[in-house]
């Protein structure tokens, strides 16, 4: 069985582009992780609670983002929010449909 990888640049070069051609594409490549050190503590804060709560970790997130949204604590809400997101995509979802309908 053979492995293969790919390389991050050609190991040849085509001939209509030169090194320098090549260089100046690298350099323009996009970053599709421009927010990945918030995303990190939001992955790294949600399994915590899990490590703390269990399979019940996004509904006791839910239920924090509830009591954040009684209390009027928009920065508590949109974390536990986040965090419930990250353990459970479509509670958070219903959740925050949920919480759009409640008055504070």
């Amino acid at each position: 069985m053979t492995i293969r990888t790919a390389t991050a640049r050609p190991l040849f070069v085509p001939a209509h582009l030169t090194r320098g051609d090549l260089g100046r594409i690298a350099a323009r490549a996009a970053n599709d992780n421009a927010d990945v050190a918030r995303q990190d503590q939001v992955v790294r804060d949600a399994l915590k609670h899990f490590a703390v709560h269990g399979l019940k970790a996004a509904e006791d997130a839910g239920l924090r983002a509830r009591a954040a949204h009684q209390r009027g604590d928009a920065q508590d809400l949109r974390h536990w929010l986040q965090i419930c997101a990250a353990l459970d995509p479509r509670r958070a979802a219903a959740m925050h449909r949920k919480l759009a309908k409640l008055p504070r």
